[in-house]
């Protein structure tokens, strides 16, 4: 099946010094960009994360420090990167939770603001674990019909970037309508449009301003608004907040927060302060 976009969608997958999104970094990045009229452009990279890859990681992925230590940076990839994800929505697999908010920061850190409430986010693992709940060599094996070990090399961002859109794939071949009826099955609520909102919507696990969940969407007074969800101000609006304690900002800008979370209360604060 040929994906229906309207823009490029860039699949891609990290591989990490470890899962805090503050304090670790990224030391592969892998991506298959794909054009509407089918055209596939693929790119990966090696980043030297300027601080030492944990023993577990080396061995879970089979990169090294030595293997990195002539590799850019991301700072020194950052601009290009930016090239290939501006104006694309974007894939992967656990993406929404911790692959996106990664690349996020580590933008942010490069001193590229890049706006990924402009991308549609697709993330195959929320898809999958809504229709099947199982992990990616489960899902390759459903939807790709083989094992991953035997067409893959494990923890490597590269490969489960090539599995993972392979899979993503197999997704929409299986929940067509029609495929769902020939397994004689009710295709009722088991059917996904090739449509890149539609899976960006069906990707959505929560209602999450900043990747971090520090700000959320809240329903006040009947209308959508972001609330802080943390600390003394939990539950209020973040325009509110900003109104009657505005050395809250200073302090989030100052503490130990993502950039991402810094990010979007920034914007929240230049957007009230226009009005």
């Amino acid at each position: 099946m040929k994906l229906n976009l309207q823009k490029p969608l860039v699949i891609f997958d990290l591989e990490t010094t470890g899962l805090d999104l503050v304090k670790d970094r990224i030391i592969q990045i892998s991506y298959i960009k794909v054009f509407p009229d089918g055209q596939e452009v693929r790119g990966n990279e090696l980043v030297n994360p300027e601080k030492p890859i944990p023993d577990l990681v080396v061995q879970l992925t089979g990169i090294s420090n030595e293997d990195v230590k002539d590799k850019p940076t991301f700072k020194e990839v950052s601009a290009k990167l930016c090239e290939v994800f501006t104006g694309s929505d974007i894939a992967g697999f656990n993406s929404n939770h911790f692959d996106v908010p990664l690349l996020a920061e580590e933008f942010l850190r490069a001193g590229i603001d890049f706006d990924f409430s402009k991308c549609r986010l697709i993330d195959v693992q929320t898809i999958f674990h809504k229709m099947e709940r199982r992990n990616l060599a489960a899902a390759y094996k459903f939807y790709c019909g083989r094992r991953m070990e035997d067409d893959f090399e494990a923890h490597r961002a590269d490969q489960d970037t090539e599995a993972t859109y392979r899979v993503l794939m197999g997704e929409l071949d299986c929940y067509t309508e029609e495929h769902q009826r020939s397994l004689g099955e009710d295709p009722t609520g088991r059917v996904l449009a090739n449509d890149m909102q539609v899976l960006a919507d069906f990707s959505k696990t929560n209602d999450n301003v900043d990747f971090a969940g520090r700000i959320v969407w809240a329903d006040v007074k009947g209308v959508r608004t972001e609330v802080f969800n943390f600390g003394k101000h939990k539950g209020i609006p973040v325009a509110e907040v900003l109104r009657f304690d505005p050395g809250y900002y200073s302090w989030i800008l100052a503490g130990d927060f993502t950039y991402n979370t810094k990010q979007v209360l920034t914007r929240i604060r230049l957007r009230e302060t226009k009005k």
